[in-house]
């Protein structure tokens, strides 16, 4: 491999010839030879937003001549474009204002476009880097590859869930079932009517999302190191706020108090509590599918889903709700997630907190892992969800908790009596009123309809 040598305050380092990074990039790089998890594309993308809004700022305050303005915006745009993804190389466990990922896209940004211009025009810090120090920006990419992710990803894999839910909900509203309670039989209900409960659960689940999403538009841009907004000058982070407003169609803001920005990550904790929430009503989901679906033969066996692979290397004919296994797999992976998100907020430490980088990790993946493993679940098993009519049929007229149809004729004891016997003889519900007197069979039949029930 050739190299070219780069330099910083430290001194010269050597640098992959091919590379547009610079010295302080390479040296966390050899620094930090820790795990295989990087910064998150996402995250990348959001600082290229950051600094073409920065420059912007920067250039409407006459801080930043033309030139620099423009090949800034060029470099910015090639990283958004996807050019560039080969440039950014460094692992989440580096320092936890995340600076040298802030120089990482400081350095490609000035490197790419000297060599569009020709000439060493843009300097990392001075040009790049003008207004901002890593402990506003880190916090403001932060916040834009989030909300961007949530918009960009997790709404339209919740609204598709929710659109195949509303469709099953409406195909089998008729269908009359047995419900459950404790694992155990309970009255009946409608396919349509516990499939609505899925639906309400993801639906609620959305709009927390939502609401959880106003902290997240708050920028700490302006702050820069401490939360003075040192260095930058007066209407910086309203500029900068409003850029990348109209280059996301996001509502960003300046945040009001910048100590608070730099410092503290309550809004990353209370959304990412929204996904969490999220998480918990798809496992919910999911655990419901595959047990109504269990069997073929000694399970509950309500529901056929999709059978999409062969489920046993020993077990011929097997096939099992896989996509129910990767949906909860992911759920308590979010779940794990929401606790690293918690006790890494609680840690800021006087003006800035310090694990920045693996709360941008955890967040963005959980809104991946959540949009993804929805996609997945609705397209190869939710949407070929149908009802098992005869198993249903024949678990309502089994279970025993329709005799609740019968305690307004003969009370809740002798509605007792009437299922215990019915249930310690192994006879129906029927045999078991006429037997105890309390019903003649004509009584009954008259008295007793399930699918009145719901």
């Amino acid at each position: 491999m050739e190299y070219r040598m780069e330099h910083d305050t430290m001194g010269q380092v050597a640098v992959p010839a091919d590379r547009y990074w610079g010295a302080q990039t390479q040296r966390s790089y050899e620094n930090f030879p820790i795990g295989q998890e990087k910064m998150p594309d996402d995250l990348i993308r959001a600082f290229a937003i950051l600094k073409q809004s920065c420059a912007a700022a920067n250039h409407t305050l006459g801080k930043l001549d033309d030139r620099r303005f423009s090949l800034i915006q060029t470099a910015c745009q090639a990283i958004l474009a996807g050019k560039l993804d080969g440039h950014f190389p460094l692992s989440v466990w580096q320092t936890g204002s995340g600076t040298q990922t802030n120089m990482n896209l400081n350095e490609v940004i000035a490197n790419y476009g000297n060599g569009l211009a020709g000439e060493p025009l843009l300097h990392p810090n001075d040009h790049v880097n003008m207004s901002q120090s890593s402990n506003d920006t880190f916090p403001t990419a932060l916040h834009l590859s989030a909300a961007t992710a949530v918009h960009t990803r997790l709404l339209p894999a919740l609204e598709e869930i929710l659109s195949c839910l509303r469709r099953l909900e409406e195909e089998n509203k008729d269908i009359v079932k047995t419900g459950r309670t404790h694992l155990q039989d309970a009255g009946p209900i409608t396919v349509g009517q516990e499939i609505s409960g899925w639906t309400s659960m993801i639906l609620h689940a959305k709009e927390m999302i939502l609401a959880s999403l106003d902290g997240l538009y708050e920028l700490a841009l302006g702050g820069t190191a401490v939360g003075t907004g040192l260095n930058a000058p007066k209407g910086f982070d309203q500029e900068a706020a409003q850029e990348a407003a109209r280059l996301t169609g996001l509502p960003f803001r300046p945040a009001a108090n910048k100590f608070h920005s730099l410092t503290a990550k309550d809004a990353l904790v209370f959304s990412h509590g929204a996904l969490k929430a999220l998480a918990a009503n798809l496992m919910k989901i999911a655990n419901d599918v595959r047990w109504l679906a269990s069997g073929p033969r000694c399970g509950l066996g309500e529901i056929f889903i999709p059978e999409n692979e062969p489920g046993s290397s020993i077990m011929p004919g097997k096939v099992n709700p896989t996509q129910c296994e990767a949906l909860t797999m992911v759920a308590v992976q979010v779940m794990g997630n929401d606790t690293i998100m918690g006790i890494a907020a609680s840690q800021g430490n006087f003006e800035l907190n310090v694990y920045m980088p693996v709360m941008a990790y955890n967040y963005l993946q959980s809104v991946r892992l959540l949009a993804d493993a929805m996609t997945s679940f609705t397209q190869r098993c939710l949407t070929g969800l149908t009802p098992n009519r005869e198993k249903m049929a024949e678990n309502l007229h089994r279970s025993l908790m329709t005799v609740t149809a019968l305690t307004p004729l003969v009370g809740y004891e002798n509605g007792a009596k009437i299922a215990k016997k019915a249930h310690k003889e192994n006879i129906s519900l029927k045999e078991a009123a006429v037997s105890l007197g309390l019903f003649t069979p004509e009584a009954f039949d008259e008295a007793f309809h399930p699918e009145t029930m719901i």
